[in-house]
Order: structure tokens, then C-alpha cells, then sequence
């Protein structure tokens, strides 16, 4: 659990998605071979680094194998995880108390009786997991990883994404000493690792002490968190001041760590300050967000030279409309942008195939994490231009565009009528506003 695994020899460059789904298949003989407690915690951290890349991608990239590869794993995961917890319990009884404590005598004995039962689990499930399937799909993403290149302003964009959920994990845990937001502060954490370690890896480079170093910290409270219920429910009731012991110890030990925690993490010298400084801000992360979009349209466009034409002509009408003053609308620089977004991801629906692409691209991008530096409204904006940029003109006595304020209204109708027109002028072969 609280465990890194170093992997000595390799540069972070080597890490990306197909080396930890190699990794997976190679684990998971030793595993067959012998699920120990060590070839178990690599199997899983092979698995989890996998997974968290695909959830990655999937934000920007709807192509279903990526959610097939987070399936796939997801049973042997799980009968790993039970047994892990297991091993790594009964590790933490023998540390924290003395052979003889009547409580750690029972604790022991009972996870001893249970590891043999998840230790078979564990190996059935790594006997009948689809190894051909997991081969397929790592050929498969392999090329579409390639959407988003190591080191890019769209990969920083996707690491500002993991920074701020991460740092309001961070915020939200501060307030209480409960377990669960802790528990969820780690996972936060191990998230924003992950992704720094496959997209940014000279930023890793220099992150990557730190990094583990609050891993490790939150991984033991969530396992003296655990131990806390297992001693609840497993020790016997006739030893109770053992039991105040222990719920002492486990308390201490707990609370050391969060203190530690706290001490590299708050104040002037915190270390998300640093982290911070080191991805982008201001007018870049604008860059960045901008590229994280246009890696969603080449991810799901299937005509993007076309698109790309409509994109040119869309804008060069709204700055055409914006010189000669033809409406308010085109003199907000933040419609520009709008409008540039729009036009880029106007086929994102067809990567699903339905009836209704402009209806499935408008669900996709509600569901998609707002983009580091728009807003609810300019994003909201976008899919609504999407939805009404083709097909019959919206209506405002019924349906949904009914129920938008006379300003949404008069933006999209703004908005989506240049694509109409940009739509059209590129099938009569105009290309530019001379």
C-alpha cells in the first residue's frame, strides 16, 4: 500500500503507457508463480499506473478501448487489492506491538487465516485474465496516445487539471481528521504523480521525491485507518485495555504523519506552492487549454482538413464582422475564443455513431472537465454552437433553446450562424474573406 517500488535503470521517458501494460503481462507471472506480498504490490502498481493513463486520455479522447482497458483489469485488481490488504495489515501488527499483546496475537492469526484464502483468489484471477485482449489494446492506444505528445502544452494542460483536483482534495482535508477525505486526498495525489510521471517527465524529475514522499505519508494513514477497523471488529471484547492500547498507538502514529504531511505542505514553503510554479499560468495555461481542445478534435474529427478549412473561414468572418462593427457580440474577445472551440470540435460526435452527431458532441463535452481558464458559461457556450450549428435553425417559443436567456440566445445564434455560413462558403470554395 504506503510502498514504492523503484524501478532503477530507466529514464521517466520510458514509462509511458505501453511499458506499464508490458509491465502488467510480466508481472502477472510472478504473480502465478508466486503471489508473495511483493510481486503482488507490482502487479498492482503496474495495473494502477495503466488505468490512471487511461482515465487520463479518456478525458480527451472518448475512443471506447480506453474505458475497455480500465475493465479489463478491474476483477484481478480487486482480488489483488484484498490480498495486498491482508499482507500489509498483518505487517503493521507485527511493528506496532510486542509478540505477547493478546490483540496482535489474534490480529495475526486471523490475517494469517485469511491470506491463504485471498492468496488462491488472487492466483485465479491472474490464471484467467484476458492476456490476448490486453496485447490487442495496448497496440491499439499506443497510437492513440501519440494525441497527446510527452511534454506538450496539451499534457500541461492535463497536469493542471490533476494539480487542481488534487489541491482542493488537499483543502477539503485540512478541515477534519476524518479518514475518508484523506483517503481521497492520497488518491488525488497518486493521480497528479501518475500523470506528471508519463506526460511531463523532466517535470517529474524534479517533482518525483516529493511526490512519493506525500504518497508514503498518506498511504500509511490510510493503513493505520484501516488497521483502526480491523482491531474495532476483529480483536477479542475480554482485552480491553489492549484494545486502548492499540487505538492509542494506532491515534499517534496517525497523527505523526499528518503533522509531517502538514509540515511540507503548508505555509510559504508548501510544496504545492512549488508545483504550482512549475506549470503553466496566465496567457500559457490559456495556450494550454486551447491545445487540450484541439487534441479532442483530432481524436474524434474524422475530416480534419475539412474541419480545419471551416475553422480559418469561421474566424476570418468574425473578425471581418468585429472591423466593421455588425453586432456587439463580435466585439467580445472571449467569443473569439468561443467561436475557435466551436469550430475545432464540431465533429466531435463522430466518433460515436449515432442518429444525432451534434446532440452526442454537446452530451461529450457537458461530461468532459472544464478546460483550465474557461468558464462554466464560455464552455457551456461552446456545446450549445455545436448543437445548433447545422440542422434546422433553433426556435425561441419551444424546446430547450426556449428556456436560454435572451443574451445565450442571441450568442449562439451569433456563434453558430458563422459556422453555417464558413460551413457553406467552403463548399462553394471560398477560403479566405477577401
Amino acid at each position: 500500500m504506503a510502498t514504492i517500488t523503484a524501478l532503477s535503470g530507466q529514464s521517466p521517458e520510458d514509462r509511458g503507457l505501453s511499458h506499464w501494460m508490458e509491465r502488467v503481462l510480466k508481472e502477472l507471472e510472478n504473480v502465478r508463480e508466486s503471489p508473495d506480498a511483493s510481486t503482488v504490490h507490482d502487479l498492482r502498481v503496474a495495473i494502477r499506473r495503466s488505468r490512471s493513463v487511461a482515465a487520463v486520455f479518456e478525458e480527451v479522447d472518448p475512443d471506447p478501448a480506453w474505458e475497455e482497458l480500465r475493465r479489463v483489469p478491474r476483477k484481478l485488481f480487486r482480488r489483488l487489492g484484498k490480498l495486498r490488504d491482508a499482507q500489509v495489515m498483518d505487517e503493521w501488527v507485527k511493528k506496532l506491538a510486542p509478540d505477547h499483546d493478546t490483540v496482535r496475537m489474534h490480529l495475526h492469526a486471523a490475517f494469517q487465516a485469511g491470506v491463504a484464502d485471498l492468496r488462491g483468489e488472487a492466483r485465479s484471477a491472474a490464471d484467467k485474465f484476458d492476456a490476448k485482449s490486453w496485447r490487442r489494446l495496448e497496440r491499439a492506444l499506443r497510437k492513440r496516445a501519440r494525441f497527446v505528445p510527452v511534454g506538450s502544452l496539451a499534457a500541461q494542460c492535463l497536469a493542471v487539471e490533476r494539480f487542481e483536483e488534487a489541491k482542493e482534495l488537499h483543502t477539503r482535508a485540512q478541515r477534519t481528521d476524518r479518514a475518508k477525505p484523506w483517503h481521497e486526498l492520497r488518491i488525488g495525489i497518486k493521480r497528479l504523480r501518475y500523470t506528471v510521471e508519463n506526460l511531463l517527465p523532466e517535470l517529474y524529475a524534479l517533482w518525483s521525491d516529493n511526490l512519493k514522499r506525500l504518497q508514503d505519508l498518506l498511504g500509511e494513514v490510510h493503513d493505520l485507518d484501516v488497521l483502526a477497523e480491523a482491531v474495532k471488529h476483529t480483536a477479542p471484547a475480554d482485552a480491553v485495555d489492549s484494545m486502548n492500547l492499540w487505538e492509542e498507538t494506532i491515534a499517534r502514529e496517525r497523527s505523526q504523519r499528518i503533522d509531517c504531511y502538514r509540515q511540507l505542505t503548508l505555509g510559504r514553503t508548501s510544496i504545492w506552492n512549488d508545483w504550482r510554479h512549475g506549470l503553466p499560468q496566465g496567457n500559457r495555461l490559456a495556450l494550454a487549454a486551447m491545445a487540450r481542445i484541439r487534441v479532442t478534435a483530432r481524436a474524434t474529427d474524422t475530416h480534419p482538413k475539412r474541419t480545419a478549412q471551416i475553422s480559418r473561414i469561421a474566424i476570418a468572418v468574425f473578425d471581418a464582422m468585429r472591423r466593421v462593427h455588425a453586432a456587439p457580440v463580435f466585439g467580445e474577445r472571449t467569443l473569439r475564443r468561443v467561436l475557435r472551440a466551436a469550430a475545432r470540435l464540431q465533429r466531435a460526435g463522430d466518433a460515436v455513431h449515432v442518429a444525432s452527431h451534434r446532440k452526442t458532441a454537446q452530451r461529450f463535452l457537458r461530461q468532459l472537465p472544464l478546460p483550465p481558464s474557461w468558464t462554466f458559461e464560455e464552455w457551456e457556450l461552446v456545446a450549445q454552437t455545436i448543437r445548433y450549428h447545422r440542422g434546422a435553425e433553433p426556435t425561441a417559443d419551444r424546446g430547450a433553446f426556449a428556456r436560454l436567456h435572451e443574451n445565450e440566445q442571441k450568442n449562439i445564434r451569433a456563434l453558430a450562424g458563422i459556422l453555417r455560413l464558413a460551413r457553406a462558403l467552403r463548399k462553394c470554395r471560398v477560403d479566405s474573406c477577401q
